[in-house]
């Protein structure tokens, strides 16, 4: 018998991470899930066990490395390894870019960075060992593709997280690895995220409280949202099976990029004006 393929989804107790552990469920694979809330995680658990496949969860914080370390451990044990990690936890902190703390700044470091990067760090080895075809897909949102204002320090982090996916993508295909490589850019919708606070750890406190125009903004842009975590999950599945690297589920996010490209081209275009023969006075 083949053995069963095997998931790893961490930030899996809500939102884009629950359904992504409920959709691999239901395409049959076995379950690793891990978060730092043990009442969503059990939920997701009894969730995905429902569907009939096996499923093991784990408490842990993804910005401490002991904490990912220990979750890769507990999945060897279990399954001997893992086909899927999905690097998914993330918080977010929104107000003008003069007024983020440094204690913003660490948070969301901690765990929408140091959280990717731990993932890759302790189960990418893993799956080179191995040497068969697995998938990492990465979360990290519109917000890391184009900007927008009061989204300064999350923007940044999901920046962060686009460009470490495109250079995790880089070097296995130089490596000739059989592992893909995905990177999740969802804008908003309706998920716990906007109440990702209540995790905050004791020490990194908020001091400025977030400006009602920035909540109000964030409630709009989940309500008006044409699809939800589901269709996000499934979406992505998807691009596995594509082998593509970009899941970009909503539609707008294409203008806000393009507006982007052509804001960098212009300028890039009046420092370098195009040459009779039409390109760059410079080289690359």
């Amino acid at each position: 018998m083949s053995r069963l393929r095997v998931a790893a989804v961490t930030g899996a107790g809500s939102g884009i991470g629950r359904e992504l552990a409920l959709a691999c469920a239901r395409e049959g694979m076995a379950l690793a899930l891990t978060d730092i809330e043990a009442t969503a995680l059990a939920e997701t658990a009894a969730l995905a066990g429902a569907l009939g496949v096996p499923v093991i969860s784990q408490m842990g914080d993804v910005g401490r490395e002991q904490d990912v370390e220990a979750f890769a451990q507990a999945c060897d044990a279990e399954y001997g390894g893992v086909d899927c990690l999905f690097n998914n936890a993330g918080v977010a902190v929104l107000g003008p870019a003069w007024l983020a703390t440094a204690d913003d700044w660490q948070w969301l470091w901690h765990v929408n960075v140091m959280g990717v990067a731990h993932g890759v760090r302790c189960f990418v080895p893993r799956m080179l060992a191995r040497g068969t075809p697995a998938h990492v897909v990465n979360t990290a949102s519109a917000a890391g593709l184009a900007t927008l204002a009061g989204s300064g320090v999350y923007s940044a982090t999901k920046h962060a997280v686009v460009a470490f996916s495109e250079c995790l993508a880089h070097d296995l295909q130089q490596a000739g690895a059989p592992i893909g490589v995905s990177v999740l850019c969802p804008s908003l919708l309706p998920t716990g995220i906007h109440q990702s606070g209540r995790n905050r750890p004791a020490g990194l406190d908020r001091t400025v409280p977030p400006a009602a125009a920035y909540e109000e903004r964030v409630r709009v842009g989940m309500a008006a949202s044409p699809i939800g975590a589901a269709e996000v999950a499934a979406l992505t599945l998807d691009a596995i099976r594509q082998q593509r690297f970009y899941v970009i589920p909503h539609a707008q996010t294409g203008a806000s990029v393009e507006r982007r490209m052509h804001r960098i081209l212009d300028d890039f275009h009046a420092q370098h004006p195009p040459t009779a023969e039409g390109g760059p006075t410079t080289q690359p």
